[in-house]
This record gives C-alpha cells, sequence and structure tokens, in this order.
C-alpha cells in the first residue's frame, strides 16, 4: 500500500528526499504524480482518489472551498521562486533586469518550459515574454512539457547550441544536467506558495497528516531550503 499524492512538479524533490522518513514512520511508500497544478486540480475535481494534494495555495483553498480537501488540514509548505536555468558548463548568463532577461532569451535556440496553460510557471513566463515584446519573435523556440523538470530534462539531454529554461527553482534544482543562472527579475518575478491538504476521499487520511508534519517539520528546514522552498 502506498500513499497517492497529485502535486505540482515544485514539490518533487522535497517529497523525493523525504520519502524514506515517511517509509520508517509509516511503514508504506509514496504514489506520486507531480505535474502542472491546474491538472492535477482538474483530476481532483474529477474525482480522482486521492491521499493527499501539493499544489498553490489558492488552488488548495479552491479545493477546500468545494469541499475536495479537509480545509482544516491546508498547511503550507513554502515559498518557490522561478528562475532560469542553463545546461552545466554554459556560462552563467545576466538575468538581473528585464532587458537583460529579454536579450538572453532573444539569444537561445530554445527556450524550455513548463505547460504554458496549467502550470503555475508556465503561464507565468507566458506572461512575461508578452510583456518583454519578444512573445511572437520567440515562438517557434518555445519548447513545452507537462511539467518544469520534464522541461529540463530534455534541455539537459538535448542537443541545442545555446537554450534556455524557465521553471521553479525547486524543479531546477532538482534535474541534474542543468544550473541555475538565478531568480526572474524583480519586476517580473513570481513566488508562489505551495500547499499541501488531507483529500475528502482520502484512503489514509493518518498517513496523510504523517506526511505533512514530515514536510512541514522544524527539523527539516535546512533540506527544505536546500532544494528551493523559502519560509
Amino acid at each position: 500500500m502506498a500513499l497517492k499524492i497529485l502535486s505540482g512538479g515544485a514539490a518533487n524533490g522535497l517529497v523525493t528526499a523525504l520519502t524514506e522518513a515517511f517509509t520508517e514512520a509509516s511503514g508504506m511508500g509514496i504514489e506520486g504524480d507531480f505535474g502542472a497544478v491546474g491538472g492535477m486540480r482538474d483530476r481532483v475535481l474529477a474525482g480522482e482518489a486521492v491521499d493527499m494534494i501539493i499544489l498553490t495555495r489558492a488552488i488548495a483553498e479552491s479545493l477546500a472551498a468545494s469541499g475536495h480537501v479537509d480545509a482544516a488540514s491546508v498547511t503550507d509548505i513554502g515559498d518557490v521562486v522561478t528562475g532560469v536555468a542553463v545546461k552545466d558548463g554554459t556560462p552563467l548568463p545576466d538575468v538581473s533586469t528585464g532587458e537583460a532577461l529579454r536579450n538572453v532569451l532573444l539569444a537561445a535556440d530554445a527556450i524550455y518550459v513548463p505547460d504554458t496553460v496549467k502550470s503555475t510557471a508556465g503561464l507565468h513566463v507566458a506572461g512575461v515574454l508578452q510583456a518583454l515584446g519578444i512573445a511572437d519573435a520567440v515562438a517557434d523556440r518555445l519548447r513545452c512539457f507537462a511539467n518544469g523538470q520534464t522541461a529540463l530534462k530534455h534541455m539537459a539531454a538535448g542537443d541545442d547550441a545555446n537554450p534556455v529554461g524557465t521553471t521553479q527553482i525547486t524543479e531546477i534544482l532538482n534535474t541534474p544536467g542543468v544550473t541555475y543562472a538565478g531568480d526572474l527579475p524583480a519586476e517580473h518575478g513570481l513566488v508562489t506558495t505551495y500547499t499541501a491538504a488531507i483529500c475528502k476521499r482520502a484512503a489514509l487520511p493518518k498517513e496523510a497528516r504523517a506526511l505533512i508534519e514530515i514536510l512541514t517539520a522544524p527539523a527539516h528546514a535546512d533540506l527544505r531550503a536546500r532544494v528551493g522552498f523559502a519560509g
């Protein structure tokens, strides 16, 4: 038996890092599905049997209001910034200002991003490209995937001459072969709060509560920081 989780890709690294601690405490494993938060929300709304979610605070609160998750269980894990990644060994570009980011994206021959319709970071990146006035110019260079980590895995394995990835820091830090180049500049930045909650149809609510306690325990604050969570 395993605890079933539907989660945004941002929490993949943290859950993976603490799976062993959960297994030691509960005697069971974790069956996690990590992807675009909009898609995960839709699966919960469609009635899929799941024990807990780790999605954005806004979605968790919406699911609590609609009776799909236990409102009393809603617990913030931490904040995650969105940033820029390059392949290992590539000189780190300057992305500290909007103009610098614009130049980096225009110079890239491929831009790897998560789903621009259902993922938090992907939606934001699409808006940033519009704000920078380059959405049309780079449209044919966008490489969209279900989540940021999958996008970056493809970037790391690809043969593009000058690729750039843009997604949440937790997904960048959890992907071998890529390096974190920096946060998006302040005027285009995004900080997302990720939140756990126990589903009303959970088969294992006690175990879900145990995992939430492990994910948010003060003893794991340093680990959360290492994988990209703040707060």
